[in-house]
């Protein structure tokens, strides 16, 4: 992993990007994440993917509650998480945006999370963030919290040697960049085709875009100080090994993926 210490910020304005689904009894502390960033100067769009529980309007009077006017709500009924991003991401690059960046609903960006993307977008046109397990939402206790973190690295290194992951028209090695932190140029990501406008069951649209990417260019890399706290609730739900499992090519497969 690399560090932005020492980087002037890219220029450009930032959109951050956030999906969401029927998330509105918990999205407050990811809102309460973003507004407390030490640098604000970034438009937020939160796509509410067909929400049947009020996410959009939790969201639209947090923001006017806060003076938040560079904070907005757009729709998406396709369900899944690619369309989701995919319209959150093309939104704010048509607003004007040349550094996008995401996270999900379920997470907590570091405070210095969007200073950290805009240092890192100076360096390379695709950024993959580090990961690491929240403990507020869920009880995780040390050894579990090691135990996850290693499980990402182990993710990680499987996907660089995955059979899925090599090609010869790849540019340079697989990356994991997990959606939930992640950042690029707008440029990058409309010459990439963007994240694929598949179900979450479907595709995993984060490692889809990271290999459209490699055909492109060889500017990306991770960066351990663009950092945000995941939630657990999967692997409260499925186990570890299912868990990983699931994110390995669906390997398992639950009945139910939308774990609230």
């Amino acid at each position: 992993m690399r560090s932005t210490a020492g980087t002037h910020p890219a220029p450009g304005r930032l959109g951050v990007v956030v999906p969401a689904r029927d998330e509105a009894a918990g999205i407050t502390a990811t809102l309460d994440a973003l507004r407390a960033q030490t640098d604000t100067d970034f438009d937020l769009v939160v796509v509410d993917n067909g929400s049947s529980d009020g996410t959009g309007d939790v969201v639209r009077e947090y923001a006017a509650r806060h003076g938040l006017s560079r904070w907005r709500v757009v729709t998406e009924e396709q369900k899944g998480t690619g369309a989701a991003a995919d319209t959150g991401m093309r939104e704010a690059a048509a607003a004007g945006a040349a550094l996008l960046a995401r996270t999900d609903a379920d997470c907590l960006p570091d405070p210095g999370w969007t200073a950290a993307v805009r240092r890192a977008l100076a360096l390379s046109e695709l950024v993959a963030g580090r990961l690491v397990p929240r403990t507020d939402d869920l009880p995780v206790s040390r050894p579990r919290t090691a135990l996850l973190n290693g499980a990402v690295a182990l993710a990680g290194a499987f996907g660089r040697v995955r059979p899925g992951n090599q090609d010869d028209g790849y540019l340079g090695p697989y990356m994991m960049s997990a959606g939930c932190n992640m950042a690029v140029t707008a440029d990058l990501y409309l010459r990439a085709g963007g994240f694929p406008r598949t179900a979450i069951e479907d595709v995993h649209e984060d490692r889809a875009l990271v290999n459209a990417v490699r055909r492109l260019t060889t500017r990306y890399a991770t960066y351990d100080d663009v950092l945000v706290r995941g939630s657990t609730r999967r692997v409260a739900a499925w186990g570890l090994v299912r868990t990983l499992g699931w994110y390995a090519d669906h390997r398992y497969r639950p009945a139910h993926v939308d774990i609230r």
